[in-house]
């Protein structure tokens, strides 16, 4: 996990630190109006003109940062005032909890990134709240009877909404509860300042769980038809046991091991879903911040959000192995 993700951060270090985004990052820093030779001066005085590997190892913390120095006076300075920087050579970087300054915002990234992430992580558990018990319980409808009416109709629905992406249903749901019906509120911006509420939630968490349910309901189902052709089904209900009583003591169990891995494998999804339910709504999460940080050049911050996701996948990726392999005893026996 620790080499993956040295190897991605390298990777998307060198993506946002690519000649043209350093000339919009100083342009935005200066003016449109800037010389070439004024820009140059800003991005050499702020030691975005320093080697490529030293820089990383700057960022990751492991080689000394050193003081920036004015073409002009020849004095250090810090590279960004705002920010508290000192102007001298010190070990800051990711290993010492420092993950950079935000040129958008005027902050350190972590002032900025964290209470996003806190935001992001209330929009997350909510969604997962709703996703995941009516998705498992759709599943095991459509499973318990295969080929039967219900299962038909579960299926269709699943896939149905499993085809419909969150920007058309949250412009659906939208148009129909805040528009048409006026019963929510189309816009979750105020749960950041007001707090969370059915009345400015409900759109964000229906828009974002209602794509999720599907997918983990057709996983459920094909779980549960299996499950309910194994031996020792047959003999539950040869020896007489009621069908509802070998679906709870015996099936359900075994049907849940498969979804347990899914829904993991969720969470890396909400956070790419959240950017456009997040953009959307207008609510200042990890997804807004993001849009945010990749639309103003702010390297420093699309930097710190990256190594969230990377961390998010790799950590769900390695819980998912673990939990399959509690629930699943055959595994634990290999």
């Amino acid at each position: 996990m620790a080499l993956t993700m040295l190897c991605l951060t390298l990777v998307v270090f060198f993506l946002v630190n690519l000649e043209p985004n350093l000339k919009k990052l100083a342009i935005s820093q200066l003016d449109m109006r800037s010389t070439q030779e004024d820009l140059e001066k800003w991005l050499q005085r702020n030691g975005y003109r320093q080697n490529f590997f030293v820089r990383y190892g700057q960022w990751l913390g492991v080689m000394q940062k050193q003081p920036n120095v004015d073409p002009e006076t020849g004095e250090a300075v810090p590279r960004f005032s705002y920010c508290d920087e000192p102007a001298r050579a010190y070990y800051g970087g990711i290993l010492q909890g420092d993950f950079g300054c935000s040129t958008k915002f005027k902050v350190p990234v972590s002032e900025k990134l964290f209470p996003a992430l806190g935001a992001t992580g209330i929009l997350m558990f909510w969604v997962m709240v709703v996703m995941v018990p009516v998705s498992l319980l759709i599943g095991v409808l459509a499973g318990m009877r295969e080929g039967t009416r219900t299962d038909r109709s579960l299926s269709v629905a699943s896939i149905t909404t499993t085809a419909t992406p969150e920007y058309v249903s949250g412009v659906i749901f939208t148009v129909v509860f805040a528009s048409w019906l006026g019963w929510l509120n189309g816009s979750a911006a105020t749960a950041t300042s007001q707090g969370v509420s059915f009345y400015n939630f409900t759109l964000p968490v229906m828009t974002m769980a209602i794509y999720g349910i599907g997918y983990i309901a057709r996983m459920t189902r094909a779980s549960m038809v299996e499950v309910m052709t194994q031996q020792y089904i047959r003999t539950a209900r040869l020896k007489g046991l009621a069908f509802n009583a070998v679906v709870v003591k015996h099936a359900l169990r075994n049907a849940l091991i498969a979804p347990f891995t899914v829904i993991m494998l969720q969470f890396p999804w909400l956070l790419t879903g959240v950017v456009i339910v997040e953009v959307m709504f207008r609510y200042q999460g990890f997804g807004f911040t993001l849009v945010e940080a990749a639309g103003n050049n702010d390297i420093d911050l699309l930097l710190g959000c990256s190594l969230v996701s990377v961390f998010v996948v790799l950590s769900t990726q390695l819980i998912s192995d673990i939990g399959y392999a509690f629930l699943n005893p055959r595994i634990r026996v290999q």
